[in-house]
């Protein structure tokens, strides 16, 4: 029975998961020897056989659970390793897929050798991609910052990091934020020229102006008042161009506001100085602000020109001016008043003017009034009555033309009543010569009234009021004269046909009775030609009882008839015929 249970005991596997041969021996050779060593020690002992073989198989059963957990243990062991391969292989696969290189993982299917081979020549692949990802990312590391510093630098707020993907590290990821990385950089680089020229337009505003340009540029960001460049970095941000054009803007809309005062205040400067006659010392003071009256914006870049002590200047120097005015606003008032008297004169507009200095001298003297004002309100005045005496101009030389004619016919006529006009005389040519001129001048009155009248309706139709000639119509005079003229026309052919009939009977009595000498006739020839004590030479205008003159209305104008010098004829008719037909001969040639 010994030697069966020790058959059962010898081929129990040994624990060891995989024994070499000479120790296999040995340790059945052990294992054989403790068996019989605990057979002795049962025996004398005295264990039964039933104990015996108890123990045996609860032996047996003990050894094979030691195999079992071996077993197990190796099944995990080799799971393991296959974790660690399919593990290492997707690695592999990702980094391999991330950096887009896709070809690489046909290493990987070509491998064959146990799996602690296969896994030994994975890691060198792994390391390697490993290797590469971390360099790549390191890489987009670096550009990604760069992005978020000028992010930041831009929008002026800081940028929270985002997540980088990591399953994405390909060279055309990588491209396209390299492209956006030098989108910002050139979006930088023109908010920095841009910024660049912004300050140098603020420094030359800040300049005219005389304005404090450092503390213009700190309330604009702290960063441009830094002492060194490299301090801190000048500020890009949309918040600081924005206050970099509201600067500019305010500056620009400062600049142009002062110069548009400092005109304003100059031009009235040049005014005050005109008007009071300020010498040209007093002027040159102010030569820096006068240059500046025609400038334009752009055209003012001299430092200091549009400063606020020169603005306070000129305001001083104003206010002084027009204290100095106020004293000499009236005189200048009465003169313009004057001016307008002598326009309205220059016109024949009658006006009354001790009246109105009347009222002019009690305004001023109240002292409530605006002098500023009444100068501009008499300024609009004279302006209106140039424009009147311009539209009456035209007319106003046709008057004076009409009353010269007027003149002339009225010597005219008693040219050619005076009956020693051809006597010799001093004088006597020029006489002959201004009647010669005379008779062309009132040959055209006719057609130059009727024109004058024309033009006196259209004036007073266009501007709808009466054309007054000193405080008289001009058309009613125009008409009295046409009818005055018309009276004298018709005196005319009274006298001519009263001459006619003289004539008639002075011949009729020659027939009858013969021509005798008179001695009336005698007397008269035996004075000198053309001379008597009291004669009128005829160089001078002879004086017309009926020259007619615009200011006359002609009513009171008395025509004398002559008919009754035929009744009232003489004792010797027949002389005074002879001389009467002679004066009339003499008439008839003289005549036009």
């Amino acid at each position: 029975m010994s030697g069966s249970r020790t058959t059962r005991i010898s081929p129990s596997p040994s624990p060891s998961p995989s024994p070499s041969p000479s120790s296999f021996v040995e340790h059945s050779t052990t294992c054989g020897s403790l068996l019989h060593e605990l057979q002795r020690i049962w025996d004398e002992i005295g264990e039964s056989d039933v104990e015996r073989d108890r123990m045996l198989l609860q032996l047996e059963q003990e050894c094979l659970d030691v195999y079992r957990r071996r077993v197990e243990s190796a099944k995990k062991y080799k799971t393991d390793l296959r974790k660690a391969l399919a593990e290492a292989e997707e690695e592999v696969a990702n980094i391999a897929s991330a950096l887009g290189e896709k070809s690489s993982l046909l290493k990987l299917e070509k491998r064959k050798g146990t799996l602690k081979e296969q896994l030994s020549s994975i890691r060198p692949i792994l390391e390697e991609f490993q290797h590469k990802r971390e360099e790549r990312m390191k890489e987009f590391w670096e550009i990604q910052s760069q992005i978020i510093q000028l992010c930041s630098e831009i929008t002026g707020e800081a940028v929270t990091d985002k997540q980088m993907d990591s399953r994405d590290l390909t060279t055309k990821r990588l491209g396209v934020i390299k492209l956006d990385l030098q989108g910002l950089q050139r979006e930088k680089n023109l908010r920095l020229k841009k910024i660049s020229s912004h300050v140098k337009f603020i420094y030359e505003l800040s300049d005219v102006l005389s304005a404090d340009f450092s503390e213009t540029m700190n309330e604009i960001h702290p960063s441009f008042c830094s002492s060194s460049t490299g301090s801190q970095l000048k500020s890009i941000s949309n918040v600081t161009i924005s206050r970099l054009d509201e600067a500019v803007n305010a500056l620009k809309h400062e600049k142009e506001q002062r110069l548009r005062k400092l005109q304003d205040i100059g031009s009235t400067l040049i005014e005050l100085w005109n008007l009071l006659d300020m010498s040209a010392d007093e002027r040159k003071r102010f030569d820096h602000v006068t240059t500046l009256i025609s400038a334009t914006v752009n055209e003012v870049t001299k430092r200091g020109s549009l400063a606020f002590d020169i603005i306070e200047q000129t305001e001083v120097e104003l206010d002084k001016l027009n204290i100095l005015k106020a004293s000499k606003m009236k005189e200048l008032v009465l003169e313009k008043q004057k001016e307008l008297e002598e326009i309205y004169k220059s016109i024949h507009i009658d006006v009354d003017t001790q009246t109105t200095r009347q009222i002019l001298a009690t305004y001023l003297e109240s002292g409530g009034a605006d002098i500023s004002d009444l100068l501009s309100n008499v300024d609009d005045q004279i302006l209106r009555a140039k424009e009147l005496a311009l539209s009456r101009k035209e007319i106003l030389d046709k008057v004076e033309k009409w009353k010269l004619a007027s003149v002339e016919e009225s010597w005219l006529d008693e040219y050619e009543k005076d009956q020693n006009r051809y006597s010799a005389g001093r004088g006597v040519h020029k006489n002959l010569k201004r009647a010669e001129k005379a008779r062309i001048l009132v040959g055209k009155l006719p057609s130059l009234v009727e024109n004058l009248m024309m033009k006196v309706k259209a004036w007073e139709e266009e501007k709808g009021i009466v054309f007054l000639y000193d405080k008289m119509p001009l058309l009613d005079l125009l008409q009295q004269y046409t009818v005055f003229r018309l009276e004298r026309e018709e005196e005319r052919k009274r006298s001519r046909e009263n001459k006619r009939l003289q004539d008639q009977l002075a011949t009729e009595q020659e027939t009858l009775f013969g021509s005798k000498p008179s001695p009336m006739r005698v007397q008269t020839l035996k004075k000198p030609l053309g001379q008597s004590n009291n004669s009128n030479t005829m160089i001078g205008t002879p004086t017309g009882r009926n020259v007619f003159t615009p200011s006359r209305q002609g009513k009171d104008r008395k025509v004398s008839n002559k008919a009754s010098a035929v009744a009232a004829a003489p004792v010797n008719y027949v002389a005074l015929a002879k001389d009467d037909c002679v004066a009339h001969n003499d008439s008839a040639v003289s005549s036009p």
